[in-house]
């Protein structure tokens, strides 16, 4: 890390800098410089304040901010607690999509946001956790709140090195497609003509059309599933299904629900089957998608209710996918 000598009573300051890049619709990218300065003597005290926070499109591909307290293990815990605070404080208006932001704004301030923020702080000071914080509110900026037309519903984000990204399913290259994106890949393949099974694993292209990859939980532990359920996640997903259902003078939307948590989600949020699709069967995972995943022809079904609800034009072109 650079260090900059200092001139006044505090002591010389230590400047931490980290550039985010997140990968985002047609394939730009954001890209955050968060720089963090805490003074490291003459004083008991550490402060930490960001600095710069400028988010803007560039044509560079995709660096990630891997793990906050791996690039900053060399200053120290506490410095490192100070960093991962600043990006946290700042990480809704940051990285969150303005239409999400906007109507989720009273979400911030209740009293499980913020103790979900610090248990984050807790567990990306002393733990790898995925996926990484600004990619976190990935689905928001690839599925405006105004444009969703389907929503598919995982439990929490893939647990291991180089998978989540943000999307329930999605990884991104050079990552291989997991067990359950797999299956999703075959029933894509039953029920969409001509569908073409990509090499890809990354979902972003069908996002941008409308659809909602959501996790009920958005963030792991890595190498531990679970990890961050009843953290205050679950809370937080179901007031962003409730905006959608919310959304006035809009023909209705499909949910895909696969697997007990994710139904459960559906029920108790309330959908109205009159005016939207709640499509349920077992979960794509390897373990059980030869349960009632696979055959469940949920994607024809939904492209059938929804040029019925949206017109001709109004289905999802899954084969988007296909040249990926």
């Amino acid at each position: 890390m650079p260090k900059t000598s200092g001139t006044s009573a505090e002591g010389e300051m230590l400047v931490l800098a980290q550039t985010v890049k997140t990968t985002t619709r047609k394939s730009r990218t954001v890209s955050s410089s968060i720089v963090v300065a805490a003074a490291t003597a003459g004083s008991s005290k550490r402060s930490a304040s960001i600095k710069k926070s400028n988010f803007e499109e560039t044509k560079v591909s995709g660096d990630n901010l891997s793990n906050t307290t791996a690039s900053q293990s060399t200053v120290g815990t506490k410095r490192s607690r100070e960093v991962i605070q600043a990006i946290l404080d700042t990480l809704e208006e940051e990285t969150m999509h303005a239409s999400w932001r906007q109507a989720l704004a009273a979400e911030f301030t209740k009293p499980y946001f913020k103790k979900l923020k610090q248990f984050l702080l807790e567990e990306n000071t002393s733990n790898t956790v995925y996926p990484p914080m600004e990619q976190i509110y990935s689905w928001s900026r690839l599925t405006p709140l105004d444009q969703v037309k389907v929503v598919i519903l995982g439990q929490d984000p893939y647990h291991n090195v180089g998978q989540a990204h943000g999307l329930s399913f999605s990884v991104l290259p050079p990552t291989k497609p997991p067990g359950s994106l797999k299956n999703i890949y075959k029933q894509l393949s039953q029920d969409i003509s001509d569908f073409k099974t990509p090499n890809s694993g990354d979902l972003s292209h069908v996002a941008e059309l409308g659809v909602l990859w959501l996790n009920t939980s958005l963030t792991v532990r890595a190498h531990k599933a679970g990890s961050h359920s009843k953290k205050g996640w679950e809370t937080f997903t179901a007031e962003i299904l409730r905006k959608v259902l919310a959304r006035e003078d809009h023909p209705g939307v499909v949910f895909m629900a696969w697997g007990l948590p994710a139904q459960k989600t559906c029920d108790a949020i309330g959908v109205d089957p009159k005016k939207h699709l709640v499509l349920k069967s077992a979960h794509p995972s390897p373990l059980s998608a030869h349960k009632g995943f696979l055959g469940n022809e949920h994607f024809k079904k939904a492209n059938e209710w929804l040029e019925a609800k949206y017109g001709n034009d109004g289905g999802i072109n899954w084969k988007v996918l296909s040249s990926k």
